[in-house]
């Protein structure tokens, strides 16, 4: 930066590269995995609801209009009796034919564990906050559009009322302009202003990473192309062009980027590379994303970068919703470095599976607890049989203008 306070890369904004249109490829690896963990996710959120509860279980009557909210495609009550590991299903004490739920032993003591996660990462939970609202142009997120994301980033179920306060110098609840409940970041962190991008580059500490430090060389986004796609020609000259813009970090102010120019572009998949990279899964729902648009600074039409990089991202319209997820966060249909939080859900989910499996002539295998207090690798790192990455291309375009703003009322 000048004594004017100029970035080299504000004098060049492109607007020469020429854009491919490409077909949507179907990833069967990812879209299993997006169907797993929206009944992982679903099971979680109801084991939250009924701690939170004062009477300790749920009614069906209470939980019969979540589904939509719970992301299913099925009804609430189908979904729990699926779990009998999990929840644990009485009448009701005054109303015998109300159904009700409450945890089970088995399901008290994963929670017991999750709540110990937390308490041992919160340090890297707190950074995660700070650098989404970093990312913000006012440095100010509303809570509305905060919650639905708490799964996703890792946040405990009532960060608001556990996480927050304890950390007064960070965060500050405020009413924004509209009178919307909002969280505000009172300091900005310096330490934290650096990229899962920057950061995978550094502990690489090659020659390319030195010269992008030096502003001679821009950094490289991985790309893991749908098969096929990486041998056209046309294809490795449109991503060989784009890799060669500078890179702009997600933490830089982009007001003075001209928002027609390909840098600006450039700038939007960085942002998306960073908010995935943030969360436990590398994925989360569009409309999530959508709610942060504005303060992120990103055009209204931005969704349609998922397809236009389908070698860094992917697209999945699995279980009625739009999921995008961060293609290099995956490998052999696992999460490549998995946070704690992970692997424990890998654990939930395992028991959940089990009590599925022996539905069907009425018995239900519980698994031993004292299997569960163990960090044992094999309920840790459970493996689906369909691991491997298989891609099927589609006979339809599901280009950006397909990928339009009406499925939205769904999610």
């Amino acid at each position: 930066m000048n004594k004017n306070g100029v970035l080299p890369w504000m004098k060049l904004q492109w607007r020469g590269i020429a854009k491919v249109r490409l077909k949507w490829v179907k990833n069967r690896s990812l879209d299993h995995i997006i169907d797993k963990d929206t009944d992982l996710k679903a099971a979680s959120l109801l084991k939250d609801a009924i701690k939170r509860s004062s009477t300790g279980f749920l009614t069906a009557k209470s939980v019969a209009d979540w589904q939509k909210l719970l992301g299913l495609t099925v009804p609430v009550l189908r979904f729990m009796r699926r779990y009998p590991t999990l929840f644990h299903e009485f009448p009701h004490p005054r109303w015998p034919s109300l159904p009700c739920f409450r945890l089970t032993d088995t399901a008290l003591l994963l929670d017991s564990q999750e709540h110990t996660i937390h308490t041992d990462y919160e340090n890297a939970t707190v950074e995660r906050l700070c650098k989404l609202l970093m990312m913000m142009k006012t440095r100010t997120v509303p809570l509305q559009s905060l919650y639905p994301l708490r799964w996703d980033l890792g946040f405990p179920d009532s960060f608001d009322k556990t996480l927050i306060p304890k950390y007064p110098n960070h965060f500050q609840f405020v009413k924004a302009p509209n009178g919307v409940p909002s969280l505000r970041l009172k300091q900005w962190c310096e330490e934290f202003a650096v990229s899962a991008l920057q950061k995978s580059n550094e502990r690489e500490s090659d020659d390319g990473y030195r010269e992008f430090k030096r502003g001679k060389a821009a950094l490289v986004f991985p790309m893991r192309f749908p098969r096929g796609y990486g041998a056209q020609k046309k294809v490795r000259a449109w991503m060989e062009e784009f890799q060669k813009l500078p890179y702009i970090s997600p933490y830089v102010d982009s007001s003075r980027i001209d928002p027609n120019s390909d840098l600006m572009e450039k700038r939007v998949v960085g942002v998306l590379h960073e908010i995935l990279s943030l969360t436990m899964h590398k994925k989360t729902k569009r409309n999530y994303l959508r709610s942060l648009r504005e303060e992120l600074n990103l055009p209204h039409k931005f969704t349609r970068i998922f397809t236009r990089y389908p070698g860094i991202f992917y697209l999945s319209l699995k279980c009625k919703t739009t999921t995008v997820t961060l293609r290099e966060g995956y490998q052999s249909g696992k999460v490549v470095d998995p946070h704690p939080l992970v692997r424990h859900r890998d654990k939930f989910y395992h028991v959940m599976k089990t009590g599925l499996l022996y539905r069907g002539d009425g018995s239900i295998s519980k698994p031993q607890e004292d299997a569960l207090l163990l960090d044992s690798v094999a309920n840790d790192e459970i493996r689906d049989d369909d691991s491997e990455e298989e891609e099927v291309e589609t006979s339809d375009e599901f280009c950006e203008d397909e990928v339009s703003e009406t499925d939205e009322s769904s999610e």
